[in-house]
């Protein structure tokens, strides 16, 4: 994705434990199966069962190959621990969501995939770390336009939604487009038979040929194309194994939102939590619940040199989903000079994604983000700054009487 404005910002908001299995029980998935012949309120058709009503349309396609630390990588995301974008890779994120998991579960606090934490990390054992699915045919007709660069191109837009169907497509499974194409070689399946059909062929071929510059149309919108696609609507894919993607049935009365947690692969069963603690030096956000016990904990991209984290104690004054942005060039310091005032329309390509957690701190809050694989590695303009799904799942775990504390 596109960031091109950093995160802090003007909006004015009008004022069950994560199992990581997702093993329905058979009162819920009758449940569900209603509810998705009737009302769609419940995750796509993509959502990880874990054996349970599997799409008879997706053959068992076994992976080629072992891959240990995404499994362990998909697990701690299933249960709360985030590890950021899921890449089969340790990184800073994957440490820290160990750190969570540890610190959680009694461990040595370590940050490595040590024999204590495989131990404990066993029970999940029978998940497997990938899974095949088939990409939803409707993802076909929808509309894919590039982000422009400048604020007020992305004003003149009805939404800031994904640019094509395999960034769509990477956000659903929490990793990028490099890794899906890692995990098909050849655009089938790692593991798929040679000679076996996968699918559906992509109707935009990748091109290394340079994206133009939006021009303005004649209704006075940028002309810009959606970028090309490797992958395409009802073709199989091997995805990252995410789960905790379940959306029961009536928990959401927002259908936006609710389309926005399908879109994003995160459910509705969440912890509520009492205090949320930002670390500044470890870019961490913890969630711990009423008992004082971790519950989840996130990367996080925390303020700069230019603005710092307004450290101390701070309340939570409101949570909008897919929020629009008002972008005032006074309160940046990088804004270019020519620069004026526009709102932007919201969608995950909108400088704050798809959530703001207000703060009673005058324009700083906690938000989501058009650039996953930055998070915990750039700066942002003093807000705290998560994936777009990790702050999905915050956003319901907190209140407004959940305490917020930024710390050094």
């Amino acid at each position: 994705m596109r960031f091109t404005i950093a995160a802090a910002s003007l909006l004015a908001l009008a004022a069950c434990g994560l199992n990581g299995t997702d093993r329905y029980k058979d009162d819920e998935a009758a449940a569900d199966r209603e509810a998705n012949a009737t009302t769609r309120n419940m995750a796509d058709t993509m959502a990880s069962r874990d054996g349970a009503d599997a799409a008879s349309d997706v053959p068992n396609i076994p992976d080629s190959e072992q891959r240990p630390v995404m499994q362990a990588q998909v697990v701690l995301d299933r249960v709360g621990f985030g590890p950021g974008v899921i890449d089969g890779k340790m990184g800073l994120s994957t440490e820290n969501a160990l750190q969570g998991f540890q610190e959680a579960n009694g461990l040595q606090v370590t940050g490595k995939l040590d024999e204590p934490t495989k131990a404990k990390l066993a029970q999940w054992q029978t998940i497997p770390a990938t899974r095949v699915v088939r990409i939803p045919a409707d993802w076909g007709s929808e509309q894919y336009m590039r982000t422009p660069d400048e604020p007020e191109d992305q004003a003149k837009l009805d939404r800031l939604g994904y640019q094509n169907l395999d960034e769509r497509l990477a956000e659903r499974f929490h990793t990028t487009i490099d890794v899906l194409k890692a995990l098909n070689p050849g655009g089938k399946p790692a593991g798929m038979k040679e000679g076996a059909d996968a699918g559906a062929s992509p109707s935009v071929t990748p091109s290394a040929s340079p994206t133009p510059t939006p021009s303005a149309s004649a209704s006075g919108k940028p002309d810009a194309a959606p970028l090309p696609s490797a992958f395409a609507a009802g073709q199989l894919i091997r995805v990252p194994n995410i789960g905790a993607d379940r959306i029961a049935p009536g928990a959401i009365e927002d259908a936006n939102w609710q389309q926005t947690l399908q879109s994003l692969g995160v459910g509705t069963e969440q912890p509520k939590v009492a205090k949320v603690v930002v670390s500044k030096s470890e870019d961490t956000l913890k969630a711990y619940d009423e008992a004082g016990k971790l519950v989840a904990l996130f990367t996080v991209t925390s303020g700069s040199s230019h603005d710092p984290l307004p450290l101390g104690n701070w309340k939570i004054t409101g949570v909008s989903h897919n929020p629009p942005f008002h972008y005032n060039p006074d309160l940046f310091w990088d804004a270019e000079a020519t620069d004026e005032k526009a709102t932007l329309p919201p969608g995950p390509n909108g400088p704050v994604g798809v959530v703001w957690i207000d703060l009673s701190k005058e324009h700083y809050g906690i938000h989501g983000t058009p650039e996953p694989q930055t998070i915990g590695r750039t700066q942002s303009h003093g807000c705290v700054r998560l994936t777009n799904w990790d702050a999905a799942r915050l956003a319901q775990m907190v209140g407004t009487d959940t305490k917020v504390v930024f710390e050094a």
